[in-house]
């Protein structure tokens, strides 16, 4: 997968995982905000009902104590004509006329001071009654005004009752302006309130906790609810008890303290599975990119590990080539000493080869845990001057020097002798390779509680801290741009880290670009 389709990849993935995201929090505040207008209207409707409510409990009230008087005073009413209508209908057809008459009763009970408590000598309380008679004559006979007053209907139909209509109507007008100038203690009480709120909330599914308060001509009254506090965002408002004109002076408030706990609450298992479901493609998503890109470097670093050992084996294999080539020159052939150094150039470059083999199969054997590591107690001072023996040649040829400092008291490690001296010389081998210039190379020892540390340091070229991260990284090496002098394939720290570890001790590194490199290796030692 080249670069362009690869960052492609990750930008189209990228859009869509964001578009994702963005459309769940749409359909959150989406859901939150219908989930509100629907508290809203519930809300209305509750405040609406029991408004209603209060007003018929105040009139059925008075209505009720007002039928009670009139049956237990025993008052005889004082009746009056209110109303009385008629009309006449002749039907050519049937030959028949038919005569309506309607009279309405007005009845006084006088109690209207005994009902609300109030002198008002020209208020009247009144209950209306109905009288009505259909009469229906048949023939002719009718049209002679001599018998008109004599002709017995043939049909009559009379009916009577009460108006009830008429009789409420009158009594709401008027209780209502007496009402109007009661205290608002008089009209309701706290408890019957609490209790209507509580009764219209639970049928509309309104469930979370509510404060009210009635207020009058805009301050607060004492009908209210222990913690009430008025919030303008979660506040609701209607007027109560009207007049006979529609206004009215007090109105009813209620406040939900919880309502976006509530109206949360409404949209939280959706939610939640919303959320859940996202953080596992956020979760797939972040493991595949981060797949891929592992992926790729693993691909570019065998690559260049492939590269590196082609050219690691590349030299000797044309060294031996040109010594083999020597060696059948007939003139070369006769001279024994130049066919001794071009057999040891053989052997040297074939022992350069299989040491190389060697390394590639240590890491493997190390991360199968196949490598046997036995280990016995020895001093760790000379298992680091006999490392510094190795190297001693090469800091030599390249015109270099190294100082030992091993100031550590105590030095006995239980240690595997082979692989310990192999994780010095790696490190030491490390720092010449990449001393640009004749490498100076400083070892240290010291005691830290019951650890012994060792440190090398060098005054090579560094690294940076990306480098720092991953120099212990099986394949990786540093990229150092267009140069190509430093040799290796980048398992020589690999193994130094998992010997290291092995034997229950810990590898750091610090450095800097330019300044130099310090690797420090912290060890147990043998109590």
């Amino acid at each position: 997968m080249n670069k362009f389709v690869f960052r492609l990849l990750v930008l189209l993935m990228s859009i869509s995982l964001i578009g994702i995201i963005l459309v769940q929090v749409y359909w959150f505040e989406t859901s939150l905000e219908k989930s509100e207008e629907q508290f809203t209207f519930h809300i209305k409707q509750v405040l609406g009902n029991v408004a209603d409510k209060l007003q018929a409990q105040e009139e059925y009230s008075f209505y009720n104590k007002y039928e009670k008087l009139k049956q237990t005073k025993g008052i005889t009413p004082q009746k009056n004509d209110f109303l009385e209508y008629g009309y006449y209908q002749r039907n050519a057809k049937t030959n028949e006329t038919i005569i309506y008459s309607n009279s309405i009763i007005a009845e006084d009970y006088d109690i209207f001071s005994t009902l609300f408590d109030k002198k008002a000598e020209n208020a009247k309380l009144k209950s209306y009654a109905a009288k009505r008679k259909t009469e229906i004559f048949s023939g002719n006979s009718f049209d002679n005004s001599e018998l008109k007053n004599k002709i017995t209907p043939d049909i009559t139909i009379e009916k009577s009752g009460k108006l009830e209509i008429l009789e409420r109507a009158g009594f709401e007008i008027q209780y209502k302006d007496v009402a109007a100038n009661y205290p608002i203690q008089d009209r309701v009480s706290k408890e019957n309130l609490q209790k209507l709120l509580a009764n219209e909330l639970d049928v509309y599914g309104v469930k979370t906790p509510f404060e009210f308060n009635v207020y009058s001509n805009g301050l607060a009254t004492k009908i209210r609810s222990e913690h009430f506090v008025f919030d303008k965002s979660n506040t609701f408002s209607i007027p109560i008890f009207l007049d006979n004109e529609g206004r009215s002076k007090y109105s009813l408030l209620i406040s939900f303290p919880q309502k976006k706990k509530f109206l949360f609450s409404d949209v939280l298992a959706i939610t939640l599975l919303s959320i859940i479901f996202t953080l596992i493609i956020i979760i797939a998503y972040s493991n595949a990119l981060h797949q891929l890109i592992k992926q790729r470097q693993i691909s570019e670093i065998k690559t260049d590990f492939i590269n590196n050992m082609t050219h690691e084996f590349k030299t000797p294999i044309a060294t031996i080539n040109l010594a083999l080539d020597a060696i059948k020159n007939p003139k070369v052939i006769e001279d024994k000493e130049k066919i001794f150094r071009y057999l040891q150039m053989i052997r040297d470059e074939n022992k350069r080869m299989h040491a190389q083999v060697e390394n590639v199969l240590r890491i493997s054997k190390l991360e199968r845990k196949e490598l046997e590591i036995t280990k016995e107690p020895l001093n760790i001072h000379d298992i680091i001057e006999d490392a510094i023996e190795h190297v001693h040649l090469i800091i030599e040829d390249r015109q270099g020097k190294i100082t030992a400092h091993l100031d550590a008291e105590r030095s006995t490690v239980l240690l595997n002798d082979v692989h310990f001296t192999n994780v010095i010389v790696n490190i030491l081998d490390n720092a010449i390779k990449y001393s640009p210039n004749s490498p100076v190379i400083t070892v240290y020892t010291e005691n830290i509680k019951d650890f012994i540390v060792v440190k090398v340091k060098d005054e090579g070229a560094g690294m940076s801290k990306t480098a720092q991260k991953r120099i212990f990284e099986k394949f990786y090496r540093e990229h150092t741009g267009d140069l190509h002098n430093v040799k290796g394939h980048g398992l020589g720290l690999a193994y130094v880290k998992r010997i290291v570890e092995d034997h229950n001790g810990q590898i750091f590194v610090e450095s800097e670009k330019g300044k130099g490199s310090t690797f420090i290796i912290k060890v147990p030692l043998i109590n």
